[in-house]
């Protein structure tokens, strides 16, 4: 390693700050780029949650995924970049434009201005979203980095954001990468230690359950990975030689049903867990608007689908071996006490 620099986008966030921790742990030099200097208390703040005091071995860059400043700066002596910023609201955006255009646009400056500084290697940070929505599951076929997503199907803004952004960056890098190599890694949702209380909307799922906000459940099924295993993938897809020009999903086992994710925390978590719900709702009242606070629209889409998606790829050719997905839901329930972000019982 001897210290290369690398820079993460989005530290401040949920997996960017793992993606920092990780690459600290492992002896790296890393720089993460903040939209403003407020946010650099934020990512310490973080980091000290996750055991690391950097001191010289991280900095900062100011930069912002809708314009092209500070870019340059940024990625100025990086060998890699985990470009792993990109918009995920909580809820549906007023327009899908507000979406898509930072996602892909926002990837292209990344890449544009790592290739320009002659770094190595790109890992984006994608997502399943990329890769099986706007299609009906085969039974018995789980979806592979060989899919993609069916954008002339009726999909979320958020689908078609991660969906068009990875395409543009694929096609960037056939047209005009020049030495600039791509990785890309397609997540499902994202669990494991929160860091702070700007976490994830995957995590918050499973506080709006512990804190007996949700008044049944979808029928629904849910992939789910650790969001230390996916930091991990991040630097296996960065170093590896064979990960170059390659897609890996990342999903622990296979995707999980609402009722059982609300099973495991109650079986594990105890007393914690004595307001998660395990009553399922009928398909007609998720179907209510307003119901999952703006949600409805994304969720109903999904009602009843029993998809499935496989790691396999990066178990074999990168030696991946993600924890379960129980331990992954546990450790966020657990985190989310241990920080005193639950809400008081009442």
């Amino acid at each position: 390693m001897g210290g290369e620099l690398v820079l993460v986008t989005g530290g401040s966030g949920f997996l960017g700050a793992h993606c920092v921790l990780a690459l600290l742990q492992a002896g790296y030099r890393v720089r993460t780029t903040v939209r403003s200097a407020k946010r650099q208390a934020d990512v310490l703040a973080m980091l000290r949650v996750g055991g690391a005091e950097p001191g010289d071995a991280l900095s900062f860059a100011y930069a912002d995924l809708t314009t092209d400043a500070g870019w340059p700066e940024a990625v100025a002596g990086c060998q890699y970049v985990l470009h792993v910023a990109s918009p995920f609201p909580p809820g549906v955006p007023k327009h899908e434009d507000d979406l898509i255009v930072p996602a892909r646009e926002g990837a292209l400056r990344v890449l544009r201005a790592a290739r320009d500084a002659g770094v190595k290697r790109v890992v984006l940070t994608s997502s399943f979203a990329a890769i099986g929505y706007g299609q009906t599951p085969i039974p018995g076929s789980p979806f592979t980095e060989e899919n993609w997503t069916n954008l002339a199907a009726k999909v979320s803004a958020y689908v078609q954001s991660k969906t068009l952004a990875e395409r543009a960056a694929w096609d960037f890098l056939a047209s005009q990468g020049g030495a600039l190599e791509l990785t890309v890694v397609n997540p499902v949702g994202i669990f494991g230690p929160v860091l702070g209380p700007d976490h994830s909307t995957s995590t918050d799922f499973i506080k709006r359950l512990l804190d007996g906000e949700m008044p049944g459940l979808p029928r629904m099924v849910f992939g789910v990975v650790d969001v230390r295993d996916v930091a991990d993938l991040h630097l296996r897809a960065m170093s590896s030689p064979a990960a170059k020009g390659e897609r890996f999903l990342a999903i622990s086992g296979d995707f999980m049903t609402t009722l059982a994710i609300a099973q495991t925390l109650k079986s594990r978590l105890g007393s914690v867990a004595s307001r998660v719900t395990t009553r399922m709702l009928p398909d007609w009242l998720v179907r209510t608007v307003g119901l999952f606070d703006g949600q409805a629209a994304q969720i109903v889409t999904e009602l009843g689908k029993a998809r499935n998606a496989t790691g396999a790829k990066a178990m074999r050719m990168l030696g991946w071996a993600p924890r379960s997905r129980e331990e992954a839901l546990v450790a966020t329930g657990e985190s989310l006490v241990r920080l005193g972000l639950l809400k008081k019982s009442r």
